[in-house]
């Protein structure tokens, strides 16, 4: 069968022709017989320059990737040159007809350069991460100063300060305790994102790292006088292996986020399993690794999240075009969380409805991967 008598009742170049690809058709050698009008803007030469070269002459290997393009009936990228000797990447299909190939090459030169550029940007932001973790008493040290120097100042070590002089000092001390907090989140988030995360399993009572995290947060739970809930009714007590230390500051984001979200009432702390439906419809395919799990959820009675502040809740860098400052300190700290509970090999969702609360659901793995 030839070019023509494969297209039989209607004109093959025709149809080609206004293809957003280039298309070429090759002998049994690799020479091409026929290619369209987008080869040649493609190669960057005239429209019937092509004919007569050999295929591998314009892309490298072309003939034997071909055949493996049409063997494995998928695409192949490799690099391509123009007559002239400029170098570019395509992507390329085959398919074959007796004696004749029909290939059909798309430029992705752009496309690479964008995956290159950011599996650059990627490294750099590692590098950039570890950075900031080492240098971490750098920025806190200075503000960890301000707030003592100017805490001494109100509690009267450095003599007396006159009114005017109490109320600018209290804005100082006020101002860069709030700065730590959120540097200390900053750097959390850092770290959660560098290679210099670590995850050591180990077994521990997760229902006593729950408590231990409440009572260091009794100060401000007392401040707006609210009720702490435990259910623990489906909760077996055995040991999870988890890492505590990663757990521990997954959990204090949330509770803390959860404690900033409400005013009057409640949180409620639920320890259970998860439904195996659950896992079993986890898009991130992390949650079936596992042999076993555990459920944490965490819900309030607060003021809840509107659609707008749910979406890019765990991601930061998505709110940066926000004027909102807590909004931002709020995502890095559960952008920290879900980081941690996903390197984990675990899940963290939440649902909100406004006025009427939010819920933070935490799935880990509750047993060693290695566990029989």
């Amino acid at each position: 069968m030839n070019f023509t008598n494969l297209f039989s009742n209607i004109n093959p170049r025709e149809v080609i022709k206004n293809l957003p690809d280039a298309v070429f058709v090759l002998d049994s050698d690799g020479r091409i017989i026929w290619s369209n009008d987008k080869a040649s803007i493609i190669f960057e030469t005239k429209t019937g320059d092509l004919k007569g070269l050999y295929f591998n002459e314009i892309v490298a290997d072309g003939l034997r990737l071909a055949e493996k393009s049409f063997a494995r009936r998928n695409s192949v990228v490799t690099g391509a040159f123009t007559i002239e000797g400029k170098e570019f990447f395509v992507e390329m299909n085959a398919k074959k007809y007796i004696d004749q190939y029909f290939i059909t090459i798309r430029d992705i030169t752009a496309m690479t350069n964008v995956l290159a550029n950011a599996e650059k940007t990627g490294r750099l932001n590692k590098e950039k991460n570890i950075m900031f973790v080492k240098l971490s008493n750098e920025f806190k040290s200075p503000i960890q100063s301000i707030i003592g120097f100017s805490q001494a100042l109100l509690d009267g070590l450095g003599g007396e300060i006159t009114e005017k002089q109490d109320k600018y000092v209290k804005i100082i001390n006020k101002n860069s305790t709030e700065l730590l907090y959120f540097m200390d989140k900053f750097l959390e988030f850092a770290q959660a994102e560098s290679s210099l995360f670590s995850y050591n399993e180990k077994p521990l009572d997760i229902l006593n790292l729950i408590q231990s995290i409440v009572k260091s947060n009794e100060k401000d739970i007392n401040a707006k006088n609210l009720t702490i809930n435990y259910e623990l009714e489906e909760y077996n007590k055995k040991s999870v292996y988890s890492d505590e230390n990663c757990l521990k500051l997954a959990i204090q984001n949330i509770i803390d986020t959860s404690i900033k979200l409400t005013d009057v009432g409640s949180i409620t702390i639920k320890i259970d399993n998860p439904d195996p439906e659950t896992i079993e419809k986890d898009d991130t395919k992390l949650l079936k690794a596992a042999e076993s799990y555990v459920q944490i959820s965490i819900s309030d009675s607060g003021m809840g999240l509107s659609k707008t502040e749910l979406d890019g809740l765990f991601e930061p860098y998505t709110q940066l075009d926000k004027a909102n400052k807590k909004a931002i300190t709020r995502s890095i700290a559960l952008g920290t969380a879900h980081t941690i509970i996903k390197r984990m090999g675990g899940n963290l969702s939440v649902a909100s409805q406004v006025m009427k609360g939010t819920t933070f659901t935490i799935i880990i793995p509750s047993k060693r991967s290695n566990d029989e």
